[in-house]
């Protein structure tokens, strides 16, 4: 008999999310090979994972359409879904719009607030409540589902930084401030990452968001949870992340590395505003000295071009020094 492995999806309506959960059901039916699915090739032959027909989703989020109206807007706007396998995973995609529940929303900036719909978000007295209403949705998603095991996935739009807190920085002090109910010391992302890790969850963190604070961390170490993530890097940081490497192993001294994005669709919505975009480009900005190993000149430009919709584009601009200077 197949393991049931849970993925609860943050952000549930995304373009990510939705194209995750369209993408997995297709190839499970055999609608499509997986090509770009890494663990679905020869290097992870040997392994024993979770099959894709295994896998059984649901999700938070704070809009309430549909994931087959989300996936067929993508499918529109976009090209990358295809109606044919709409039509083929229609059934699927329906019975996860069942599991889905009502997301958190807290201190995500205005651009986050401006996604949230009417009946997308459950109003709660604290903090405490907040948590215990997201491990109430994941605790009956495993038991009405039968699951094995159950790994929590962000995949929720960019969160303003959460900066340097000492509410953040030790277990103890972030349980605290959620007895407290100290409001202003925690993002959405943060109390998701607490409640999955609470239900015994592993964890992962595919936004540049500060949800894997150190004070969970401490908690995913007492408890043994597995736990991983700091942005996704599926565009321009994923150019930035094979390209370093090179020049750090060739010897050429990177002394300047520009990069400018223009994106569409809710992501580049959300970027366009300052507090938010801050998270992100700190993430870009980072992966290249820690990759390097030394500081450099860097500067990334994002702008929000409503036309685009999804299809991202970036330039690079490198100057590096090599033999001889």
């Amino acid at each position: 008999m197949t393991e049931r492995t849970g993925v609860w999806l943050v952000g549930a309506l995304g373009g990510l999310a939705t194209t995750v959960v369209v993408g997995a059901r297709a190839i499970a039916r055999g609608l499509d090979p997986g090509g770009g699915v890494a663990t679905l090739g020869a290097a992870f032959a040997g392994l024993d994972l979770a099959p894709l027909d295994g896998l059984v989703f649901g999700g938070h989020d704070v809009r309430t359409e549909s994931l087959a109206d989300s996936a067929a807007q993508i499918g529109r706007e976009n090209g990358s879904l295809r109606p044919e396998i709409l039509d083929a995973v229609r059934e699927d995609l329906d019975a996860i719009d069942a599991r889905r529940r009502p997301g958190v929303a807290l201190n995500g900036g205005a651009a986050i607030d401006a996604l949230v719909e009417d009946g997308g978000t459950v109003p709660a007295a604290s903090v405490a409540d907040l948590v215990g209403r997201v491990r109430a949705d994941l605790a009956a998603f495993r038991e009405a589902e039968r699951l094995d095991r159950l790994i929590v996935v962000n995949l929720a739009s960019t969160e303003p930084p959460a900066g340097a807190r000492p509410e953040l920085e030790t277990l103890d002090a972030f349980e605290a401030a959620v007895a407290a109910d100290a409001r202003d010391a925690f993002r959405a992302g943060q109390l998701y990452a607490y409640a999955a890790m609470l239900e015994g969850a592993a964890y992962v963190n595919f936004t540049p968001s500060d949800a894997l604070v150190p004070a969970l961390e401490q908690l995913a170490a007492r408890d043994g949870l597995p736990f991983m993530g700091s942005d996704g890097k599926t565009g321009e940081t994923l150019v930035k992340s094979a390209l370093a490497p090179m020049f750090r192993d060739r010897a050429l001294r990177v002394l300047t590395w520009q990069g400018y994005n223009i994106l569409g669709d809710r992501d580049g919505q959300v970027l366009s505003a300052e507090e938010n975009l801050r998270s992100k480009v700190s993430s870009k900005d980072q992966v290249l000295s820690r990759i390097l190993g030394y500081p450099l000149h860097t500067h990334v430009g994002i702008d929000f071009v409503p036309s685009l919709k999804d299809m991202k584009t970036a330039w690079d601009f490198i100057h590096f020094q090599g033999f001889l200077g």
